[in-house]
């Protein structure tokens, strides 16, 4: 996917996620490799002034021009970083989060997922946000994806959201099916419902944002060796291998339950399009492990699409010029490539 095939494309709209963390630096980082490769343009709504700061900080030379409209982007991109500005309450000091910037914070957020539902954003990428930090000035949701889907029913009433989180690298694309929670509380949360409810909406936005028109699913099972026929655990025959008859019935291609040891090495990986795993870490292992600094955590199941850097805020780093910018990159070329790809299929 080169420029010139996507040149007219609106641009992507980039959050600052917590000032006080990486997710300035990266974006920084980010725009400067814009003639190195290609990079996905981008509007960055953060306050412009912690963003100048930020980079003198790092004794980076980066022209910041401030936009009022985010399809000023594109043009702006290539001489400068577009900034939609939102400013912050009190000064960003890299590694020391203030709950005072926790408005500036979920702003930004907002007008990312406002310019998306205007149409005038292509897809939303989220930096990291710090949810302690946000929930000590009175955060109301559990998470980024949450808030990220009570954003979109105000401005998509009555549109299908149930998200699901995907982690995904050019070498695998894996699912949880359960997310936070504790490991003792996951086979009474895990249910056949919640499993074919979760695999459709992959099948569904593997076609629609990855361009595979009949996506091969695999599924793990919840206990060591799928269970051993039952003799480790019987989640796989009471509720997984329900949940495939009932994919299969509905014509989608799931296979399963597969022990999660021999799921993940490169010769398996050749078989599926996604994998389906039971739990968090059974999902984020693998994928970690495989593309630490390379992997992109994109939100299933919303109007719109959405993608961000498969770490965190990183404060132990923040400031001292060692992040990567990779995961970030990754996330907004991911980005780019799903909103073009759902473009293209509406119009077909």
């Amino acid at each position: 996917m080169t420029p010139s095939d996507l040149k007219h494309r609106p641009p992507l709209a980039l959050t600052m996620g917590d000032p006080a963390g990486i997710g300035l630096e990266i974006s920084l980082a980010a725009w400067t490799q814009r003639n190195d490769r290609y990079i996905a343009p981008f509007a960055l709504f953060a306050d412009a002034d912690a963003l100048i700061a930020r980079a003198s900080h790092l004794a980076l030379s980066i022209p910041v021009h401030i936009i009022s409209d985010i399809a000023e982007a594109n043009q702006i991109f290539p001489v400068a970083l577009p900034v939609v500005h939102t400013p912050l309450r009190a000064n960003a000091v890299p590694g020391d989060p203030d709950t005072a910037n926790a408005g500036a914070i979920l702003a930004s957020i907002e007008h990312a997922v406002a310019a998306v539902a205007q149409k005038t954003a292509s897809a939303v990428v989220t930096n990291p946000i710090a949810k302690s930090i946000l929930y000590a000035a009175g955060f109301k949701h559990p998470g980024h994806t949450e808030y990220l889907a009570s954003l979109s029913e105000l401005h998509q009433p009555g549109a299908q959201r149930t998200p699901v989180m995907m982690l995904a690298c050019d070498e695998l694309r894996v699912v949880p099916v359960t997310i936070h929670i504790p490991l003792n509380e996951v086979s009474t949360a895990l249910t056949a419902e919640k499993i074919v409810s979760t695999s459709r909406i992959v099948a569904r936005d593997l076609q629609t944002s990855f361009a595979i028109s009949n996506p091969r699913i695999w599924l793990t099972g919840l206990n060591p060796h799928a269970g051993e026929n039952a003799t480790l655990g019987d989640e796989e025959t009471t509720i997984i291998e329900p949940a495939i008859a009932q994919l299969q019935k509905l014509g989608i291609d799931v296979s399963g339950p597969f022990p999660a040891d021999t799921m993940f090495h490169e010769h398996a990986r050749q078989s599926y399009d996604a994998a389906i795993a039971m739990y968090h870490d059974q999902a984020l292992i693998p994928i970690k492990t495989i593309a630490f600094d390379r992997g992109v955590n994109t939100t299933l199941g919303l109007p719109f699409v959405r993608t961000s850097p498969d770490h965190g805020t990183a404060f132990d780093i923040a400031g001292k010029g060692i992040a990567s910018a990779e995961s970030l990159i990754a996330a907004l070329n991911l980005a780019h490539q799903m909103a073009t790809t759902r473009a293209r299929t509406a119009i077909s």
